[in-house]
């Protein structure tokens, strides 16, 4: 995914009401921008950190500027929750990722479950339907582990919930994790943060569902989906289907 103009340089000063931010720019002038990320942010919200942030096409919007990447632990990561699903599609689409290559067609947000929508669905006349739930990771806490969630998340219980549900009918379904940042070698899920939602994964994955967790390169230009990353088997409970 390249952004339509370089994102602009700045320093953080404070993220606050979960969807907004201060920040400083380099002639010491400060704005207050829109920040799409419903989460924790932990580890990404630090005074001072380098952070890149876009220009919305719309010069009326009431935040017209959006931080977009943050710099922590030495590397730039993105935090616009409202970007993986693109990611995911643009990386499908240019065969980035093998285990969801060779389907006919990809569409996005299609109706599924109890008045759910799946992120995106695969089809193929000769395969399966691929029912897949697109999640954002950009949690580090130790060198090299990249885990998700970041904080509470009832609804992405629910998606495990659903995922089963079609797993069990008879089509694929698959949880991809997608890391906007390029340090992870591993994944994990964050237990201590979220006990239920390890619990509902666990339970899904015996129900038959698939996961992958994928890295990407960030950069002010662009974030493009580049490598699979290993998911810590620990996630599994005895008895459940290994990782694809």
């Amino acid at each position: 995914m390249h952004f339509p103009d370089p994102l602009m340089e700045a320093r953080l000063i404070r993220r606050y009401k979960r969807f907004l931010a201060d920040i400083e720019w380099p002639d010491g002038s400060t704005d207050t921008v829109h920040c799409p990320n419903p989460g924790a942010m932990l580890g990404l919200d630090a005074p001072g950190s380098r952070v890149f942030v876009s220009r919305a096409a719309n010069p009326k919007r009431k935040y017209p500027l959006t931080l977009e990447i943050v710099e922590a632990d030495g590397t730039l990561v993105g935090i616009n929750t409202g970007l993986p699903n693109r990611l995911a599609e643009e990386a499908i689409t240019a065969g980035a990722i093998a285990e969801l290559a060779g389907y006919d067609t990809l569409r996005r947000e299609v109706r599924y479950g109890r008045n759910s929508r799946i992120d995106i669905l695969l089809e193929h006349p000769d395969r399966p339907v691929c029912y897949v739930e697109v999640k954002n990771v950009h949690l580090r806490r130790q060198p090299g582990l990249v885990e998700f969630p970041d904080c509470v998340t009832a609804r992405g219980a629910k998606h495990l919930d659903e995922l089963g549900d079609q797993a069990e009918a008879g089509h694929r379904a698959l949880m991809l994790f997608i890391i906007q940042r390029a340090d992870g070698a591993r994944f994990d899920l964050a237990r201590d943060i979220d006990p239920k939602y390890a619990a509902a994964f666990n339970h899904a994955r015996r129900r038959g569902v698939e996961a992958l967790a994928y890295s990407c390169t960030v950069s002010a230009s662009d974030i493009l989906v580049t490598m699979k990353v290993p998911i810590d088997k620990r996630v599994l409970q005895p008895g459940s289907p290994s990782i694809r």
